[in-house]
């Protein structure tokens, strides 16, 4: 049999879950009432119920985001939630919390969140083990770390293909609940690291003034798709729960129509499609197009590029050209011609900092803009906001999903019957009880029954292939006609509906051994039923998760694969024929009364970030 291979989009709510679908999404996922990591990308089970259906009728998948940390009080409510979720149909719960496991629960299919810090083939094989049918892999490996593991665990694996990109290991920042108490692990990250900073060295001098030292671009690693499926992945992820209708359905169609060109291609062996339906577009979708900081393919070829977006955590946008120059009250820009009223203009200006500007009016390769601003030429411009790109996106039918059918009109006893027949083999039959008369001409009516037959309008069908099978030329009036088309499709409908077959699994208690016998605050332990689920798995020590326990200004507060040392050129191990002068450490980030130490980890070639109390040994340079 194939191996499926899907498209995974956000959905904030309800119109965005449909949206997706309809630009080819193979499953979704989507924050429930409580306990999912955007605490405002909430929905209601209703919303959540109906966007079931939808995607059903296609056969594409609902996923739950249920992955913020549990306390004590919490989990009964989480509990019945679970159940809630179950009884409308959604697919699978992606879960943080062991608790979870330890619940009594409905026969629901569970994937372990990146939150859960999934970069050890051990760990990952201990969590399929233990039950989890799919694992949502770190962002940080690469694609000899993800064969290791899919040949090792065994277990279905997902990976973010596009989108923004947490800096911090998933699940391993407390930044926001050091600096306000606000929990990325409770669905309410302050985005820390978006802030500006300066760079201070040990000599307390200012290497780097104001900027956003800890932004990093956004993902996109859409050209890897096939090597990532050789690897083992079967999932490819977008992020973006919080971000807008043009961007989702803008990721989700250009992946898509990527994806299928694999499938169709050198994949179509091995490999097929995960859900049911064709797509088609009135747009040319194109990642730059919409929301991204500038593009990395992060660590899955491993550490080459620089990846820190410092001048802005802002949108980027499409690169459009140089300034040539400016003239009277306008600008001439290389390429100016692309710009339209409307657009929204970007660019770095003298001190470094993102600036931007509305195109009041474009016209003969003149911009003018709503506010003219001194740009020095050659500076690189770029359009964060496409207004006609999006004026078409927005719009419902610019991307179109219909399920291909077969109709065929047939006479029985006592009048006719058609049946129409989907690409997934579902059967729909309508018979109607009419008198046989001939035509008045005596000549067949067969192109103008197709025609008729042929209107599927807004139904989420296409009839690609008609056949009218009469023994003689009878007569059918054009209402009768549209009737049974109606009804066929409408029940066509319920069929696809009641044959979809939901993946149920129902969790059985293990006690095989976890990897580790002692948890510190990283494994985010925040009640007393993850900690019995550890225990049972023979964990003897547990520390609390940071939210409970931490000790303000001496903690470690990120752990992150981004090295500011290798974006400065400073990399001992990589770097070590440019290094030059070394930089003074402990290196400091300092934002107002915010200051943090930077440690280089070399070894596991990692950073973490400390509070400005925390005491630790820098590690020489000769130790490698």
């Amino acid at each position: 049999m194939k191996k499926k291979i899907e498209i995974l989009a956000p959905a904030k709510d309800l119109i965005q879950g449909i949206a997706a679908i309809n630009s080819g999404a193979d499953a979704l996922y989507i924050g429930a009432p409580q306990f999912g990591a955007r605490s405002n990308a909430t929905n209601s089970i209703e919303d959540i119920a109906s966007l079931v259906q939808y995607a059903h009728l296609f056969n594409a998948q609902v996923f739950v985001v249920m992955n913020t940390i549990l306390y004590d009080n919490e989990l009964e409510t989480c509990r019945q939630m679970i159940y809630q979720l179950y009884d409308i149909g959604v697919d699978a719960l992606i879960i943080q919390d062991m608790a979870i496991m330890e619940m009594d629960l409905p026969p629901i299919v569970l994937h372990a969140s990146t939150q859960a810090n999934n970069r050890d083939a051990d760990k990952i094989k201990f969590l399929k083990d233990a039950g989890i049918k799919r694992v949502v892999l770190a962002r940080e490996l690469n694609l000899h770390q993800i064969k290791q593991i899919s040949d090792y665990a065994d277990v279905e694996l997902e990976f973010f293909v596009t989108g923004a990109l947490c800096v911090s290991f998933s699940g391993n920042c407390y930044m926001s609940v050091a600096n306000g108490e606000r929990s990325a692990n409770r669905g309410s990250c302050a985005q820390n690291c978006r802030l500006p900073y300066n760079l201070i060295d040990g000599n307390g001098e200012t290497l780097i003034k104001n900027s956003h030292l800890l932004s990093i671009k956004d993902l996109d690693i859409s050209d890897q798709i096939p090597n990532l499926i050789e690897a083992g992945i079967c999932s490819f992820k977008i992020e973006g729960r919080l971000k807008d209708i043009v961007y989702v359905k803008n990721n989700v169609s250009y992946l898509r129509q990527k994806l299928d060109s694999f499938l169709e291609g050198e994949g179509s062996e091995k490999y097929t499609k995960a859900s049911s339906g064709k797509c088609t577009f009135t747009f040319d979708s194109s990642l730059n197009r919409t929301f991204n900081r500038g593009y990395t393919d992060y660590f899955v070829n491993d550490r080459h590029n620089s990846i820190g977006s410092w001048e802005s955590p802002k949108s980027k946008g499409q690169y459009i050209g140089k300034l040539i120059q400016t003239t009277g009250n306008a600008y001439e820009i290389e390429n100016g011609e692309l710009l339209n009223n409307g657009d929204g203009l970007c660019f770095i200006n003298e001190n470094n900092e993102a600036d931007g500007i509305y195109v009041n009016k474009a016209e003969n390769g003149k911009i003018y803009p709503n506010v003219l601003k001194e740009i020095q030429p050659g500076t690189f411009i770029y359009r964060n906001n496409d207004a006609a790109f999006i004026k078409i996106v927005e719009r419902e039918d610019s991307a179109v999903r219909k399920i291909s059918t077969t109709l065929a009109l047939t006479e029985n006893e006592t009048g006719f019957e058609l049946t129409a027949t989907d690409e997934d083999g579902n059967i729909s039959i309508v018979t109607l009880e009419h008198s046989k008369e001939q035509t008045k001409t005596g000549e067949s009516i067969e192109e103008n029954i197709k025609i008729q037959l042929a209107k599927t309008g807004f139904t989420p069908y296409t009839a690609d292939e008609i056949n009218v099978m009469f023994s003689q030329n009878w007569f059918l009036p054009i209402s009768k006609i549209n009737e049974m088309r109606r009804t066929v499709y409408d029940q066509l409908t319920q069929v696809r509906l009641a044959n979809y077959k939901r993946e149920e699994h129902q969790l059985v208690k293990t006690s095989h051994p976890y990897p580790e016998t002692k948890l510190d605050f990283m494994y985010n332990v925040s009640n007393k039923t993850a900690r019995k689920f550890y225990e049972r798995h023979g964990v003897t020590e547990i520390e609390k998760a940071f939210e409970l326990q931490w000790d303000p200004g001496k903690s470690r507060v990120m752990t992150t694969k981004y090295c500011i040392k290798y974006e400065l050129k400073k990399c001992p191990i990589h770097q070590k024929d440019i290094v030059g002068v070394k930089v003074k450490e402990p290196l400091v980030l300092k934002q107002g009364e915010l200051e943090y130490k930077l440690k280089f980890n070399c070894k596991p070639c990692e950073m973490e970030i400390w509070e400005k109390d925390a005491e630790f040994e820098i590690e020489e340079d000769h130790l490698h």
